[in-house]
């Protein structure tokens, strides 16, 4: 008895100790310049089951963390917040919620997203 439950044990903890695996990881220069944000330098965009995340980094140091969900997103300055409100605070208000995500989730090798009235511009190089 004392051997099965100890079988069942490591397999519960080996199983635990897996991780998350991506769909697709791609590097890319990024240049997110709004009025809120400026960021440009290397960083990953990778696409999991559930969500998207998008990393920038400068002298190796990470500046922006964004996990974008279907329903809200979460980033390393401020916590999970709305598509809806992440788009009143740093983009503009009349942009559907999922517009962020569809941007990332593009599979060109480079988009370019320019407003002129709102100051935004948005730059993905994928390597």
């Amino acid at each position: 008895m004392f051997k099965i439950f100890k079988y069942i044990l490591v397999l519960f903890i080996l199983s635990g100790c897996v991780l998350k695996q991506p769909n697709l990881s791609q590097s890319a220069t990024i240049l997110l310049k709004t009025p809120s944000m400026k960021f440009y330098d290397k960083g990953f965009i990778t696409q999991y089951d559930s969500y998207t995340q998008v990393q920038i980094f400068s002298a190796g140091t990470l500046v922006l963390n964004l996990e974008i969900y279907e329903d809200k997103i979460c980033t390393s300055t401020f916590k999970c917040q709305s598509l809806k409100a992440f788009n009143s605070q740093n983009l503009d208000s009349s942009y559907e919620d999922n517009f962020i995500k569809k941007l990332f989730n593009k599979t060109a090798k480079r988009t370019v997203f320019r407003d002129r009235k709102n100051k935004i511009l948005i730059k993905i190089s994928k390597d």
